[in-house]
C-alpha cells in the first residue's frame, strides 16, 4: 500500500490524510484536485468549517547520507519517506573551488597576504556539508507541517550514549543495566567495524560482542575493547588473548588494535549535528521528544521490523505497537538549485566557455519533472524524470533507471515543478503494510 494522501481545503486549511483509494474518489467525483506531485497532497474544492483533525507525530531518524522521515497517528505508520542528502558532493564542489583559486592566486604573480585570519564566524557556524543536511530536514519539516496537523516532534537526537557507555556509572546503574545497554552498545560497534567481523570480515551472518583483552584475563567491558566477530571466530579465539590468536597475521593484529582505540568520528559529527536540528526544531515552539539510537533499535527488533530508515524513524522514542500501513514509502533526493557559477574554467582554471542567463526554455527548466512520451528511438515509451535542459529544445532526462536522451521538449509535460529535489519510490517492502 502506498503512502496515505495529504488534504487540505479550498482555505489551505490542513485536513486529516485519506488512504489512497478515498483520494481516488474524490478526484474521481471531481470534489478535489491534485494540489501537489510529491508528496502526493489533494485540495477540496470546498471549505470545511469544523474540521476534526486528529494529532499527527512527525518522527525523525538523522543520519549522514540518509534521513528516515515517518508519520505515525494513533499508533499506525501512514506515510514515511528517506531524504537522501547531498553533503558530500558539496564538499566535493567547495573541495575544487578552493584547488583553482589556490592554483591561480600561486602563479607568478605579485604577493598577496594572506586575508583568512580577517574572517570571522557567526557563533553556531556549521560547515555548509553539514548545514545542507539540516537545512533539508527542516525544508521537509515545514513541508509536512504546512499539509499535515502536526501536534509534535520525535528526534533520534544522539545515534549513541558514547559518555554513559564509557563510564557506565555515569547516570546510575539502572541505566546501563536496564534492556536498553545491550543494543545500544553494540549497536556502537556494528557501525565502528563496518557491520563485518573483526577477523575474517564475514558480512550478512550473525555477529556477536567479543573482548579483544578476555574478561576472564582481567580485560574490561568498555567499547575500547570489544569488537564484533562471527561465532567460528568468536569459538576459536575462546580467552586467548589477541597477540596469541594471531601470531602469523601481524596486519590483522594491528588494524584491529589500531581501530580498537579509534573513536567514532562519523557518530561525532552526526551528534553533533543532531543537537543543532534539535535547537532549530524547539523554535518551531511544537513539543519535541529525544531518544537514542539504542531505543530505536531495541523498538524495531521488538517490533520486527526490517531495517530501513523510514521504519526507523517510525520507532524513534517511546513505542508500545506500531501498525504499518504502508510498504512503499517516497525516496526524496536533495539536488540543490543549480550553479551560480557563470564562468566555467578548464582543469587549469582558465575560462574556456560561459553559461547563458536563461534559465528557462520551452517552458521548461532544469530540474523539473516532467513525463515524456516518446514516439520512437531507443528509449521508445513513456518514462518519468528529472530533466536537464538545452537551448536547442533537446533535453536529457534522468529516471530511476538511469539517463534518457534525447528528450524533445514537445514530448514532455511537467507534473512537478523544481523545488530542488528529485523523486521516486521504492519497491515495496515485502510483510509490511499488507
Amino acid at each position: 500500500m502506498s503512502n496515505f494522501v495529504f488534504v487540505i481545503d479550498t482555505n489551505g486549511q490542513q485536513l486529516n490524510p485519506v488512504p489512497p483509494g478515498q483520494a481516488r474518489r474524490l478526484l474521481k467525483q471531481r470534489k478535489a484536485a491534485i494540489y501537489r506531485r510529491y508528496p502526493l497532497t489533494i485540495v477540496l474544492k470546498y471549505a470545511v468549517s469544523h474540521p476534526q483533525t486528529q494529532p499527527h507525530q512527525l518522527k525523525i531518524d538523522p543520519g549522514s547520507l540518509l534521513t528516515g522521515l515517518a508519520i505515525v497517528r494513533d499508533d499506525k505508520v501512514i506515510w514515511g519517506a528517506e531524504l537522501t542528502h547531498r553533503g558530500q558532493q558539496i564538499n566535493n564542489d567547495l573541495e575544487s573551488r578552493r584547488a583553482i583559486r589556490r592554483h591561480r592566486r600561486n602563479r607568478k604573480t605579485r604577493y598577496r597576504q594572506a586575508r583568512f585570519k580577517n574572517r570571522t564566524r557567526k557563533p553556531g557556524w556549521l560547515p555548509p556539508s553539514i548545514e545542507s543536511r539540516i537545512a533539508n530536514i527542516l525544508t521537509w519539516v515545514n513541508r509536512i507541517r504546512r499539509y499535515v496537523p502536526i501536534a509534535s516532534i520525535s528526534q533520534e537526537l544522539v545515534k549513541f550514549d558514547t559518555q554513559a557507555m564509557s563510564n557506565p556509572e555515569i547516570s546510575g546503574r539502572e541505566y546501563q543495566q536496564g534492556e536498553l545497554a545491550g543494543y545500544e552498545i553494540r549497536e556502537y560497534l556494528l557501525e565502528k567495524w563496518g557491520r563485518k567481523c573483526a577477523y575474517c570480515h564475514a558480512e550478512n551472518v550473525p555477529l556477536e560482542i567479543e573482548h579483544i583483552h578476555p574478561k576472564s584475563k582481567g580485560g574490561s567491558s568498555r567499547v575500547s575493547n570489544l569488537t564484533i566477530a562471527c561465532n567460528a571466530c568468536n569459538l576459536a579465539k575462546g580467552n586467548q588473548d589477541i597477540k596469541d590468536f594471531l601470531p602469523q597475521k601481524p596486519d590483522v593484529l594491528n588494524r584491529i588494535l589500531k581501530q580498537a582505540k579509534q573513536p567514532l568520528k562519523d557518530a561525532a559529527a552526526v551528534n553533533s549535528t543532531r543537537w543543532q536540528l534539535f535547537n532549530r526544531l524547539k523554535a518551531t515552539s511544537l513539543p519535541v521528544e529525544t531518544s537514542t539510537g539504542g531505543r530505536t533499535k531495541y523498538n524495531r527488533t521488538r517490533l520486527k521490523l526490517p531495517k530501513t530508515h523510514w521504519l526507523d524513524a517510525a520507532c524513534v522514542g517511546v513505542v508500545s505497537e506500531l501498525k504499518i500501513l504502508t510498504s512503499q514509502p517516497l525516496l526524496i533526493q536533495a539536488k540543490g538549485w543549480g550553479s551560480r557559477q557563470m564562468c566555467q574554467p578548464n582543469k587549469y582554471g582558465f575560462p574556456i566557455k560561459h553559461k547563458t542567463r536563461c534559465k528557462e526554455f520551452f517552458g521548461f527548466e532544469t530540474g523539473d519533472m516532467v513525463q515524456a512520451t516518446l514516439p520512437t528511438g531507443k528509449f521508445a515509451g513513456t518514462h518519468v524524470g528529472r530533466l536537464i535542459v538545452r537551448a536547442s529544445g533537446v533535453f536529457e532526462m534522468i529516471c530511476a533507471t538511469g539517463k534518457v536522451s534525447p528528450v524533445r521538449y514537445k514530448y514532455c509535460r511537467t507534473i512537478h515543478r523544481n523545488d530542488g529535489y528529485m523523486y521516486k519510490f521504492s519497491a515495496i517492502v515485502p510483510g509490511i503494510g499488507d
